[in-house]
């Protein structure tokens, strides 16, 4: 595990500062000259590419911390292995508004981390999708109306899932549905339930056809990682084997979806978050009611470069 990034720092092309709505998150300001010398550099690298070739997603890496300075991506990389911290969000800062720029600097950010997982659910490395008024799937991922409630990813795939990035590329007619988050260490209740003996069984996690994964996995709530006490859990998708396991399972969920310590934060468009995916819970608030809402968002999530 990484030393912390103590307090706020400043380097010519950027500085990392603590996030106005959480205390444990970084927010990371980045020079415009900057990212406007990385968007030109890379502005011949088409999307297709990206999805085709895996090296070249770490040529965007490459190139972005070129234009910020080497050790951009060590210090992004520190603060996500940090137990203290392990999250930071960032963004373009208007420098554009085109999608595929979007994806080129996500890809960037994410590779200076580690490289991404394969998403099945969209046949790449990354996922987009749309939040609407209206949803016909089959999970809370679109469903606008609904409280998507506190989660980890990767919980029905067998590779692990060290870090999550979500980045929003479009948003109109949309009040509510911030992000909703949860540190483990900030979970007051948190060893009465990793300290039962269920948190260290093996349950089983089947994802909805949507994901396109039909194998199931065992995996328990609670265990230790290099990060110390980590998480693996979702509602949607763990499979309870007895009425006792249902009950362990439904007081846990809300114990954390009541807890005082999860908080809600903003994210603009253009920006994106980054999370370490083992001690760190993410939902979504519900939005408002509105006949045009439109939100669209990317997804990366993968593991930390060796």
């Amino acid at each position: 595990m990484n030393a912390p990034v103590e307090g706020n720092v400043t380097q010519p092309l950027f500085s990392i500062h603590a996030h106005p709505q959480h205390d444990r998150l970084r927010r990371i300001e980045l020079d415009r000259t900057a990212l406007e010398r990385f968007f030109e550099a890379v502005k011949n690298v088409d999307v297709q590419n990206l999805q085709y070739v895996p090296y070249m997603r770490f040529m965007l890496a490459h190139e972005l911390n070129r234009v910020l300075g080497d050790e951009f991506g060590a210090l992004l990389t520190q603060i996500v292995r940090d137990r203290t911290s392990g999250g930071f969000t960032l963004g373009v800062q208007g420098t554009t508004s085109d999608s595929d720029d979007y994806v080129r600097f996500g890809t960037a950010v994410a590779h200076l981390i580690g490289p991404s997982n394969h998403d099945a659910m969209s046949g790449t490395y990354y996922a987009r999708f749309l939040v609407k008024d209206t949803d016909a799937s089959d999970s809370y991922l679109r469903q606008a109306y609904r409280l998507f409630s506190l989660h980890t990813d990767g919980t029905y795939v067998e590779e692990a899932t060290h870090w999550l990035l979500m980045m929003k590329f479009d948003e109109t007619n949309a009040t509510g549905g911030e992000s909703r988050l949860l540190h483990l260490d900030d979970w007051a209740e948190r060893d009465d339930f990793a300290l039962d003996p269920m948190g260290a069984l093996p349950f089983v996690f089947k994802a909805p056809g949507s994901k396109n994964v039909s194998s199931a996995v065992e995996r328990p709530l609670f265990f230790q990682s290099a990060f110390g006490l980590s998480m693996s859990f979702i509602d949607q998708f763990v499979q309870p084997r007895t009425l006792d396991e249902a009950r362990y399972l439904h007081a846990m969920s809300n114990s954390m979806e009541t807890s005082p310590a999860t908080e809600e934060i903003s994210l603009p468009v253009g920006e994106l978050i980054v999370a370490n995916n083992y001690f760190w819970l993410h939902g979504r608030a519900p939005f408002e009611k509105h006949p045009e809402l439109h939100r669209e968002l990317m997804r990366q999530r993968g593991v930390f470069a060796q």
